[in-house]
């Protein structure tokens, strides 16, 4: 797994890099466990768009990903490890012992050939699914679950991973890669190692078309439009119109907190990330 640089033949090629792909094994995801996904344009049934800079971008397959991993006690085998173009890790395909075939997130390090299994008799081994009870303090994890048999919900980016602090009474303590440290039911899964393409965050696009592939559209800064369409707009000569930096819509950018002062959840928040 690394990344590609090119001869700096032009402007773009001089800066921009992509994946090797090294660890992909297949050009082509397994159809049954995909379905079209289907593009808003970022627009809502009244044709208004809603999502601000969203549109075009390539043709794509949505893979149906098993975040909870509840066939207990089967075991799995490895058949290939596979590029998303819906998220930044990689997902592996992999054959129960009854012959039902599911997509995972792939950990890095995981190899064609190689069984996973979940459950909590499973060994704490890269790649098996275990109840945070069963699992060492200090062990490295990913896909964690919020709620017990809800599916993996925290820690599925490129390169992310989390590590089991301590455990006291029916809670683990979970560092998080935002630095955050929170409280997870202890019977909640999570699956051992860290999430696969290490080296994403290292790609650089080098040009505005590879953004509009993925669906990206350009935007405008705020204090280059016109007093009509945006609170900073206007002004002779470059201006902040006398504004806080925000949005078109007028919500602070810059240090203003969005975030529930009294969220049901912050009780599970033992150290928060920005402190």
């Amino acid at each position: 797994m690394g990344l590609i640089k090119f001869r700096p033949t032009t402007p773009t090629r001089r800066y921009g890099n992509v994946s090797d792909f090294k660890e992909i094994t297949v050009d082509r995801p397994y159809k049954p466990l995909t379905y079209i996904k289907k593009r808003t344009g970022g627009r809502n049934n009244h044709g208004h768009v809603t999502s601000r800079r969203i549109g075009g971008g390539h043709k794509q397959r949505v893979r149906i990903i098993d975040f909870r991993r509840n066939r207990i006690g089967i075991p799995a085998t490895v058949l290939t490890v596979e590029y998303d173009p819906n998220r930044s890790a990689r997902i592996a395909l992999v054959q129960y012992n009854d012959g039902l075939k599911s997509y995972i997130l792939c950990p890095d390090g995981l190899k064609v050939g190689e069984k996973v299994v979940s459950g909590p008799d499973a060994d704490v081994t890269l790649g098996n699914h275990l109840p945070l009870e069963k699992i060492p303090e200090g062990t490295m994890i990913h896909n964690i679950e919020l709620k017990p048999g809800l599916g993996g919900k925290l820690v599925r980016s490129a390169g992310v991973v989390a590590q089991i602090l301590a455990k006291e009474n029916d809670f683990a303590h979970i560092k998080l890669p935002s630095g955050e440290v929170r409280l997870v039911p202890a019977k909640a899964y999570a699956t051992i190692g860290q999430c696969s393409n290490i080296d994403n965050e290292n790609i650089v696009y080098g040009k505005a078309g590879r953004a509009r592939w993925l669906g990206k559209r350009p935007v405008s800064r705020g204090v280059a439009r016109n007093p009509v369409d945006h609170p900073l707009g206007g002004g002779e000569g470059k201006s902040k119109g006398g504004n806080h930096p925000q949005s078109p819509n007028g919500q602070k950018s810059k240090g203003f907190k969005t975030r529930k002062r009294y969220k049901a959840s912050n009780k599970y928040i033992v150290k928060d990330r920005r402190k």
